[in-house]
C-alpha cells in the first residue's frame, strides 16, 4: 500500500468534510434566521442573499483552512487516516491552507478535472497539492516498541 492518499479515500473525506461544514453553516443560518424573526421584519433579499453566499464561503473556507493549518487534517480525513504535509512533513500554514482551498475550487470547477493527476502522478497529487506544494499521506499508526 502507498504512503501516499489515493482520489477514493480523499474523495470519501471530501464528501465528510462538506457534509460536516454544510451541517454548521445549516446551525449557523437557523440560528441567525432565529434571531432575524425574533427582531423584526426579516426579509431574504437580494443583499441579504449575497451576504448569506458571503458566510456560506467564509465558514466552508474557515473549516479547511483551521483543519488543515492546525491539525493537517479535517474530521474526514482523520476518519479516513489522511494527513496533508508539506515540503518539511508538518502542518501546511494559514497561507499554504488557503492557497490549497483556492486550489481545491479550481479542481473541482472543470468536473473535478483537477483530481486527475492523482491517477497518475508518483506522490497522487491533485491541483491543489501542487498548488500549495503539499502532500496527502496515510497516517502510520504508531506501534509502542516491545
Amino acid at each position: 500500500m502507498s504512503q501516499y492518499g489515493g482520489i477514493a479515500t480523499r474523495a470519501v473525506a471530501l464528501a465528510v468534510d462538506m457534509a460536516l461544514a454544510h451541517v454548521i453553516v445549516f446551525v449557523l443560518g437557523a440560528i441567525v434566521a432565529l434571531v432575524g424573526s425574533l427582531v423584526g421584519d426579516a426579509k431574504l433579499d437580494t443583499p441579504e442573499q449575497i451576504l448569506a453566499g458571503l458566510a456560506w464561503v467564509l465558514v466552508v473556507g474557515s473549516y479547511f483552512i483551521l483543519f488543515w493549518s492546525t491539525a493537517g487534517q479535517t474530521p474526514g480525513m482523520r476518519a479516513m487516516g489522511l494527513r496533508i504535509v508539506d515540503a518539511d512533513g508538518g502542518h501546511p500554514g494559514v497561507v499554504r491552507s488557503a492557497v490549497r482551498l483556492a486550489g481545491l475550487v479550481l479542481a473541482i470547477i472543470p468536473l473535478g478535472a483537477g483530481f486527475l493527476p492523482v491517477l497518475v502522478d508518483d506522490r497522487r497529487r491533485a491541483l491543489q497539492d501542487f498548488l500549495a506544494k503539499t502532500v496527502v499521506v496515510y497516517e502510520v499508526a504508531s506501534v509502542p516498541a516491545a
